[in-house]
């Protein structure tokens, strides 16, 4: 009969095998370490891409709003929460006759039923092709071409019909092109040009449907958007416009993001802190275990060195076994992390109101192999006083305790 060798790899998982409790115990420490090194990494990651998606998407310095309507603007950019307001087309050109006011564009909101007349609730929203300089830019990316009339442009997030089209209000639109995922409120958002628009708001009309609106499309407008010219501070601008026109909110952009950003630090920050106070943890109990097990398995040990063991294989028995439980509960944890964290990335950003952008593959993977690495590595270095110990135990002296 063929016989196989002891290696230590062998010794190792038998070893474990004579100790399921310890052995799972250990592993389950292990497995609460990789799973929030990984789902914390992703995490932070995903909120740092969404942070920086939205900076780029937003485009302008300013956002000129009806009295009252600041916060209902910052949701439609944030959640997408369908919302309508609006103002007089006047204040565009108002607001483009303060000082340090470089360019300005006006929009018009209109928000979709979720009834049979429609595909979905979606936030809709119009723009002016020749003043736009904050849709379009971002458009021209996936879409590549002029917004044409009666074409529709679909955020990431908008479920489109068999067909690539969208019915609204009893009509149906072809859908030119979604939009790359941003992880703001844009993502559920439908675009399209002012002459479309006017086409949708008349096609409501006809169906009996009435909106806040006093005009349509072009006798009122839902916001307008400032681009501040180089070397003026938004803030001194934003300023202008309120104490200059009445009833109007100004959203500052930066300060919008500055907040944001605030808590996504603090949230990060937490991240980090309880992961290294995780990874010290782990490294602590792990030591104290080791240590006590090793002491527990001295003649064990003993019974080896006499068999022809050397020091320098026992000590690699050790740093083996330790290996073996740190894999294990870092493949465990990585991949329930992945599980939960992964598939249910918009949920997540949902429940944090913040930016969430999940990031690629390539780094989620290298996310994965420096999560499986440091909990990896957290075993082998706890054992590392006990596999000392057990180096330096005199053979006879052990055999010969506790007569």
């Amino acid at each position: 009969m063929k016989q196989t060798p002891l290696t230590n790899r062998r010794l190792s998982f038998y070893s474990l095998k004579l100790r399921p409790f310890r052995t799972a115990c250990l592993i389950l420490v292990v497995t609460i370490l990789a799973f929030t090194l990984f789902g914390g990494s992703v995490l932070t990651a995903s909120l740092e891409n969404g942070m920086n998606s939205m900076i780029q998407r937003l485009g302008a310095d300013l956002m000129v709003v009806p009295e009252g309507y600041k916060a209902d603007m910052e949701e439609v950019l944030l959640k997408g929460d369908p919302c309508h307001f609006y103002f007089s087309p006047s204040i565009a050109q108002q607001v483009a006759q303060i000082e340090g006011v470089a360019q300005v564009t006006a929009q018009f909101f209109l928000t979709s039923l979720s009834e049979s007349c429609c595909s979905a609730q979606v936030q809709l929203i119009g723009f002016e092709p020749e003043t736009d300089f904050v849709i379009q830019p971002w458009i021209a990316r996936t879409y590549g071409s002029v917004v044409e009339n009666g074409v529709l442009i679909a955020g990431s997030d908008i479920v489109l019909e068999s067909d690539h089209t969208l019915r609204l209000f009893n009509c149906s639109y072809p859908v030119a092109a979604q939009l790359e995922k941003t992880a703001t409120g844009l993502d559920s958002s439908v675009f399209m040009n002012m002459d479309t628009m006017k086409s949708l708001f008349a096609s409501a009309r006809e169906v009996g449907i009435n909106f806040l609106a006093a005009d349509e499309p072009g006798g009122s407008v839902s916001s307008v958007l400032v681009k501040v010219k180089k070397g003026h501070d938004p803030e001194t601008v934003a300023s202008l416009i309120r104490n200059r026109i009445p009833q109007v909110d100004v959203i500052v952009s930066k300060s919008m993001i500055t907040g944001i950003a605030d808590n996504l630090g603090s949230l990060v920050d937490y991240i980090q802190m309880l992961a290294i106070l995780l990874w010290a943890i782990a490294v602590l109990v792990l030591t104290a275990v080791f240590s006590v097990t090793i002491n527990e398995r001295k003649k064990e040990f003993a019974v080896l060195r006499i068999l022809g063991a050397t020091r320098k294989r026992l000590v690699s028995l050790v740093l083996t076994e330790s290996l073996i439980l740190s894999a294990m509960g870092g493949v465990a944890g990585t991949a329930a992390a992945g599980v939960l964290v992964l598939p249910f990335s918009a949920y997540i950003g949902e429940r944090l109101q913040l930016p969430y952008l999940q990031p690629n593959t390539g780094v989620v993977l290298g996310i994965l192999a420096l999560s499986l690495l440091l909990s990896s590595a957290v075993g082998p270095l706890a054992s590392i006083y006990a596999a000392a110990r057990i180096s330096r135990t005199e053979t006879y002296l052990t055999m010969r305790e506790g007569e």
